[in-house]
C-alpha cells in the first residue's frame, strides 16, 4: 500500500513539474526551472509525497537509469565521427581546459579557506573532485526546449560526455589517494578504470550488436523497438555489473546510453536515425522530465537556510573555473567567439553528478573523519540547491545571448521547404 502511495505521489510529482514548467516557459524561463522547483518542494522534506525512503529505493534507481540511458540518445547523436573531424580535437581541449581548471580553481580556493579555519587541507581537492562535473540533464532539457543550434550547443553536447569522464577520473582518483591518508583502504586502482570504461563498453556492444540487426531490417517501426530491447538489456547488465562487481551504484548511464546511440549513428544512414530520433523524442522528452524531478527531490531545502561560507565559496569558485576554463580552451583552439564567450554559462548545472560523487565521499570519510564527511555533505546539498536554481537560467542566457535559441527549429523548417520544392521541381 505504501509503495502504490509513493507512486501516485511521484506521479502527481511529474505532473505538477510539467504544468510549472509551462507555466514558467510562458515568462521566458525555462521549463526545466520549474521541474526542479515541482521535485524540491513537493519531494521528501517538503510536500512529502513520496518518502525518502522510496527515492532511495534500488528498484526506483533503475527505473532512473533506464530514463537516463535514454536522456544519453540526444548525446550520442552528435558524435558522428565525420562531423567531429573537425572539431573534435577543440571539444577535447577545451573540455579539459575547464574540467581541471575548475578542479584547479575550486581546490585553492579551498586550501586558502581550510588552512584559515584550520580544518584538513585534503578536503579542498575533495571538493575540487566533486565540482568538476557537469549534469548533462539541464543542459540537455534546454537545448530540446528550445530547439538551440549553433557552436555552442554543438559543442556543448558532446562536451557534457566527456566532462563527465574526467570528472570520474580525477574524482575517483582523488579519493583513492584520500581514502589512503585518512586510514581507509585505498580504492584499487583497476577499480577506478572499470569505472570509467565499462559505461562505453557496455554502450558500444550492445549498440553494435543493435545496429547490425537494424541494417538488414526494412520495417522502422520493429526497428525501433529492437532498439529499446537493446537499451533496457544495457541496463540490466549496468545494475548487474553496479550489484555484483562495485557493490555501489557508480557507473554512468548517461555515458552508456551515449555510447549506445554513437554506434548505429556511425553505422546507420541519416534517414534511419532520423527516423529513430523522431519516434525517440516523446521517450526523451519523458526522460529529461524524469531525470530533472530526481535531480530536485533529494535536495533538502533547509539546506539553504544552513548555507555559510563554505556553499559561497564552493559556488563562486566553480562558477570561475568553469567560466574562465571553457573561455580560456576555446580561445586558445580558435573556437568560435560566441563559444568563447557562453560555453562556460551553459557548464554550470550540476547537482545529479555531485551528489553521488558527495555521497561517496561521505562514505568513505564517515568512519575516520566524520566532523570532515558533515561538512562535505552540508556544504554540497546547499550548493546544489542554490546553484542549480541558478544555473537553469544562466545556462538559457548563455544560448539566448549566443544567438542560437529557435535555430534548430528554423533549420528543420528551411530543409522542410527546400525538400518539397526539390519534389515539386521533379514533377
Amino acid at each position: 500500500m505504501e509503495i502504490a502511495v509513493n507512486i501516485l505521489g511521484f506521479i502527481a510529482i511529474l505532473a505538477s513539474a510539467y504544468v510549472l514548467g509551462i507555466l514558467l516557459s510562458k515568462i521566458k524561463l525555462p521549463a526545466i526551472l520549474g521541474w526542479l522547483i515541482a521535485g524540491i518542494v513537493l519531494g521528501p522534506y517538503l510536500g512529502r509525497l513520496v518518502s525518502l525512503d522510496f527515492i532511495n529505493n534500488t528498484w526506483f534507481k533503475i527505473v532512473i537509469h533506464a530514463f537516463e540511458l535514454f536522456a544519453g540518445l540526444m548525446i550520442g547523436r552528435e558524435l558522428n565521427l565525420q562531423k567531429l573531424k573537425k572539431t573534435g580535437t577543440q571539444i577535447l581541449v577545451t573540455t579539459l581546459f575547464q574540467s581541471l581548471g575548475t578542479f584547479l580553481v575550486v581546490s585553492l580556493f579551498f586550501l586558502v579557506t581550510l588552512a584559515i579555519a584550520h580544518k584538513p587541507l585534503y578536503l579542498a581537492f575533495l571538493f575540487g573532485g566533486i565540482a568538476l562535473a557537469t549534469a548533462p540533464a539541464p543542459a540537455l532539457s534546454i537545448v530540446d526546449q528550445y530547439k538551440t543550434d549553433g557552436p555552442v550547443t554543438r559543442t556543448l553536447i558532446p562536451m557534457a560526455a566527456l566532462d563527465d569522464v574526467v570528472g570520474v577520473i580525477v574524482f575517483f582518483t582523488t579519493i583513492s589517494l584520500v581514502s589512503g591518508t585518512v586510514g581507509s583502504a585505498a580504492m584499487a586502482w583497476w577499480m577506478v578504470v572499470l569505472m570509467i570504461l565499462l559505461p562505453f563498453a557496455i554502450g558500444i556492444a550492445m549498440g553494435f550488436l543493435y545496429s547490425f540487426l537494424a541494417k538488414v531490417l526494412k520495417n522502422t517501426w520493429v526497428d525501433f523497438f529492437m532498439m529499446l530491447f537493446f537499451m533496457l538489456l544495457t541496463l540490466g547488465i549496468v545494475v548487474v555489473c553496479n550489484k555484483y562487481l562495485f557493490k555501489s551504484d557508480v557507473l554512468n548511464c548517461f555515458l552508456t546510453g551515449m555510447a549506445f546511440t554513437a554506434v548505429p549513428e556511425n553505422m546507420l544512414d541519416e534517414k534511419k536515425m532520423q527516423t529513430i530520433e523522431k519516434r525517440s523524442h516523446p521517450i526523451l522528452s519523458l526522460s529529461l522530465l524524469i531525470v530533472i524531478v530526481d535531480l530536485g527531490m533529494p535536495l533538502d531545502y533547509h539546506s539553504i537556510a544552513g548555507a555559510g561560507i563554505y556553499t559561497l565559496i564552493y559556488i563562486v569558485s566553480r562558477a570561475i573555473g568553469k567560466i574562465g576554463g571553457a573561455s580560456l580552451g576555446s580561445r586558445i583552439m580558435k573556437m568560435p567567439k560566441t563559444v568563447s564567450k557562453y560555453l562556460g554559462l551553459t557548464l554550470l548545472p550540476h547537482s545529479g553528478v555531485s551528489l553521488v560523487f558527495t555521497g561517496i565521499a561521505v562514505n568513505t570519510l564517515a568512519s575516520d573523519d566524520p566532523e570532515s564527511a558533515t561538512l562535505i555533505q552540508g556544504t554540497i546539498t546547499a550548493a546544489s540547491v542554490i546553484n542549480e536554481l541558478i544555473a537553469v537560467v544562466l545556462a538559457k542566457v548563455g544560448f539566448t545571448e549566443a544567438g542560437e535559441i529557435g535555430k534548430a527549429e528554423s533549420e528543420e523548417k528551411d530543409s522542410s521547404v527546400s525538400a518539397s520544392t526539390k519534389a515539386s521541381t521533379s514533377h
